[in-house]
């Protein structure tokens, strides 16, 4: 009899079961524009998946219920962006633009502030800091502000724990001079790790700016993900934190405007 009534009641469960809803993306594709920039639009069925299976995750039963959360519940919203906003990069990538700020730096006569939006993993700001240490430049002549709308990328930075492809571009001796290997994990130490400091923020965000001028900007491969009209408003705001007007913004290859 107990047996009974247990399945009755495990079938009224399923039953009553608040019915899923993963069809239209349009609200969280153009939310999510709004927000951070980055555009969805030729890539519906690619968010529509990420976002199927990040609901799914949190038994939210439908885009409807998450475009609610993400306006009342900073700590969901905050997990979405980390969700749709992870990647992956590498030190020493596009080094030629890198050399070019290394040798802008030892030319100045002037300590130097040092944006970089985005900074990811960690990686690129990592990777300057190691620039103009081998160059000679002493590290009490340079900050550097690593800055990320994605949190967890943040955290990692943070850490500076990588694998191996994550340094395929730096040299044996670079590798053994500032990191420590251990099991097939590249530890950056605590001597480069403490030339970067890091900061969650959004670009369009309207306090951003106050995070205050800077002598040279390095933004690469972000704005790929913007359309045209996105990439000349975040052009715009980069430029407006250039400490010299005349000193361009270094951006990526692929940021074609």
């Amino acid at each position: 009899m107990f047996g009974f009534f247990k399945k009755e009641k495990e079938q009224r469960i399923v039953e009553f079961k608040e019915p899923t809803d993963y069809v239209d993306i349009s609200k969280i594709a153009a939310y999510f524009k709004d927000e951070t920039g980055v555009d969805f639009d030729k890539q519906l069925s690619i968010l529509r998946n990420r976002v199927m299976i990040f609901c799914q995750q949190r038994e939210i039963s439908s885009f409807t219920k998450l475009f609610t959360l993400i306006g009342v519940d900073k700590k969901i919203k905050q997990e979405l962006v980390d969700c749709l906003t992870t990647n992956e990069t590498f030190f020493y990538r596009e080094f030629s633009q890198i050399e070019k700020l290394v040798n802008l730096v030892k030319n100045s006569v002037e300590n130097v502030e040092i944006l970089c939006a985005p900074s990811a993993t960690g990686e690129e700001p990592y990777s300057i800091a190691i620039a103009l240490l081998e160059a000679g430049v002493s590290s009490t002549r340079f900050k550097i502000l690593g800055i990320d709308i994605n949190d967890d990328a943040l955290q990692k930075a943070k850490k500076a724990v990588y694998k191996q492809r994550n340094t395929k571009n730096l040299s044996s001796s670079i590798i053994n001079k500032y990191f420590d290997v251990d099991n097939g994990l590249y530890s950056l130490r605590p001597t480069i790790k403490q030339l970067v400091s890091f900061r969650l923020a959004n670009l369009f965000d309207t306090s951003f700016v106050k995070i205050g001028k800077f002598d040279y900007i390095l933004s690469r491969n972000m704005l790929i993900y913007f359309d045209k009209q996105t990439k000349a408003k975040a052009k715009n705001i980069l430029e407006s934190m250039r400490k010299n007007d005349n000193q361009e913004i270094f951006f990526g290859h692929a940021d074609l405007f």
